[in-house]
């Protein structure tokens, strides 16, 4: 269950309107990395979460938090599209002022679908997409991923706060960069608990350790043409997993053979030089092709 009170978690006010800022402000509404993001990210995670208790309660709180911050950014939009104003030459080659601001750089679709409002969308006006989450029920990969993307959306932040001197809008983007920081911080500092309570043979991804080729798990493969990577400390010490011994591999050479496909069924059509000869499994003079093969394989 979710409650919803009328007071933001931060002011959301700008010192004045400014539609052109309010079309970038989207990206951290919804873009990939933006806060529609990481609440839909954490909210999946924790309710996905087999273990009750402290980590879920965590997940739980970080995600209903970033509930308010979409909230937050989508008021700072409406707000800032207040009256939809615009530069003077624009205001000149337009009398209205909805048009001259979608002229000078107002995102058209806040005017014209959400009335003056916030949109479910990235700078680019493209519809956020639930693909951009990760809530794979392994809670290590989870978090890792949650650094990764408080880590970019932080980033984000910090390049919009120096594209704006509105006060107002500084003031909710210092307080957005804060709390991304503490975000950060949480999750490492769970990462490093799950270790310590000796989840990380259960709950790390490291199935089928006794499985892997463990002879490829240590070195780095000199595949570039610079030369310093070897220099850095993962070339020569012990795996943060503490488990491999990490290394340095200056010629590696391919360990398949030629990557050729085979050749292809006739009923495809591709074009074909006849090298491999005919394939094993020709449908020539059937009338099924490839999908009747494969209702027969099926049956």
């Amino acid at each position: 269950m979710f409650r919803h009170t009328d007071y933001l978690q931060f002011d959301a006010k700008p010192e004045k309107p400014d539609p052109v800022y309010a079309h970038k402000l989207q990206e951290l509404i919804g873009g990939a990395f933006g806060e529609m993001t990481v609440t839909m990210q954490y909210l999946f995670q924790g309710w996905n979460c087999r273990m009750e208790g402290k980590y879920k309660d965590l997940i739980m709180d970080i995600a209903t938090e970033e509930i308010g911050h979409v909230e937050m950014l989508a008021v700072m939009v409406a707000r800032l599209l207040e009256g939809a104003p615009a530069t003077d030459p624009t205001t000149a080659a337009a009398g209205d002022p909805v048009v001259a601001a979608v002229m000078g750089g107002m995102d058209p679709q806040q005017a014209i679908v959400a009335g003056g409002g916030a949109l479910p969308a990235d700078s680019n006006g493209y519809p956020w997409n639930g693909r951009y989450i990760i809530a794979s029920g392994n809670l290590l990969a989870d978090f890792r991923a949650n650094v990764a993307a408080e880590a970019q959306g932080r980033l984000q932040t910090a390049r919009l706060y120096n594209m704006t001197d509105d006060p107002g809008v500084k003031a909710m983007l210092k307080f957005n960069l804060a709390r991304d920081t503490h975000h950060q911080n949480l999750w490492l500092a769970a990462i490093e608990e799950l270790q310590t309570d000796g989840y990380e043979d259960v709950v790390v991804p490291n199935a089928l350790m006794d499985e892997e080729y463990a002879e490829h798990a240590t070195d780095l493969w000199h595949l570039s043409d610079g030369e310093m990577s070897q220099t850095g400390g993962w070339a020569s010490r012990l795996a943060p997993d503490g488990v491999h011994q990490m290394g340095f591999l200056a010629d590696p050479q391919p360990l398949g053979d030629k990557g050729s496909a085979p050749a292809p069924d006739p009923l495809l059509y591709a074009t074909y030089d006849g090298a491999k000869g005919a394939p094993a499994t020709a449908a020539v003079g059937t009338e099924k092709g490839v999908l009747g093969k494969l209702k027969d394989a099926l049956d």
